[in-house]
């Protein structure tokens, strides 16, 4: 049962009951209704404004997050320092080692081929560190195929290095007959009189005299293709095929050291100085072949001379005069 209120009427010294007023019930309760509202308005404008309040949870994610981040930065800086380094190993590979070795350089496009067109990194869009993520990941598969492209690159320079020795090694670079033991030089190559019929002929080797007996050696690395007499003109000779298609021949020898399909080496003695065949004195007809044609040996003799025992013998081997065969 509710109350019933009363007030004091000084009129008529008496205390009347007080009537309940028709609409105040509504206006209270809209009141309260716009004051809850408006409440509920400034708690939350209170909220997006303030700090949210994380849980010990979100806030070790959150930890968490941000050091992944950080580690991604400093990853891609990583990769920045290998890029540079690799890009001078590039450029010595193309300017340096591929010229001396020469072999055409891998051009740019072939380093970074692959990495156009399709969108490979499409699993790793729409998350917050997206694009940090998917450069990083670029960055790292580019770096990738720079790395396996140079490890071929250099693979392929150590073969041809090694081609580079072998080739070195079996260039005729040397005199068959040492200085030491040289009576003179004879003749060289070019227009010389034939001692036989004092007619001007070409002579396309170099004659080397010493005396019957001297060590005639191999000019360079390769297999003895001939080691006889049956040649017209040459008497007892020897042939060696140096690969690469050079080939020399020592002619009018006293004796052979070698035989046919042995391998030689530069420096290791052939022979012997004699005057068989078409021969007027003791000496060693020398000749060099490249892909089958004569060539001048002077242009072959840098691995056992001084620049002026070179000028001398340049110079005498000039000098057109008889041959001795």
């Amino acid at each position: 049962m509710s109350k019933v209120k009363y007030y004091y009427d000084s009129e008529t010294l008496s205390y009347r009951k007080i009537e309940k007023k028709k609409g105040r019930k509504l206006k209270i309760f809209v009141l309260s209704l716009l004051g809850m509202f408006l409440s509920g308005f400034l708690l939350l404008l209170v909220y997006i404004n303030l700090p949210s309040v994380q849980t010990p949870k979100e806030l070790a994610l959150q930890r968490e997050l941000n050091n992944m981040q950080l580690q991604f930065e400093l990853l891609n800086k990583k990769i920045e320092q290998a890029q540079a380094v690799l890009a001078e190993v590039e450029d010595r590979d193309n300017n340096l080692y591929r010229v001396y070795f020469e072999s055409n350089p891998i051009p740019e496009e072939q380093r970074k081929a692959g990495f156009g067109g399709i969108n490979r990194y499409k699993d790793l869009e729409g998350f917050n560190n997206s694009k940090l993520i998917i450069n990083t990941t670029r960055n790292l598969d580019i770096l990738t195929k720079q790395i396996v492209v140079q490890s071929k690159s250099l693979d392929e320079i150590v073969r041809l290095a090694e081609e580079k020795e072998k080739l070195l090694a079996a260039i005729p670079a040397i005199q068959p007959v040492k200085n030491e033991d040289l009576t003179r030089m004879a003749s060289g190559y070019g227009y010389r009189t034939d001692p036989f019929t004092k007619a001007r002929k070409f002579h396309y080797g170099m004659d080397f005299t010493a005396p019957r007996g001297t060590p005639v050696y191999a000019t360079g690395d390769g297999k003895v293709t001939r080691a006889d007499n049956t040649a017209t003109g040459y008497g007892n000779h020897v042939v060696i095929d140096h690969g690469y298609g050079y080939e020399s021949l020592y002619a009018h020898l006293y004796k052979y050291n070698v035989r046919p399909g042995q391998k030689v080496q530069r420096g290791d003695i052939i022979g012997f100085v004699g005057s068989t065949g078409r021969s007027e004195a003791p000496h060693c007809h020398y000749e060099v072949f490249k892909d089958g044609e004569r060539i001048n040996p002077i242009n072959f003799y840098y691995g056992s001379l001084t620049s002026e025992e070179f000028a001398e013998i340049l110079r005498k081997s000039q000098e057109e005069n008889q041959s001795l065969d």
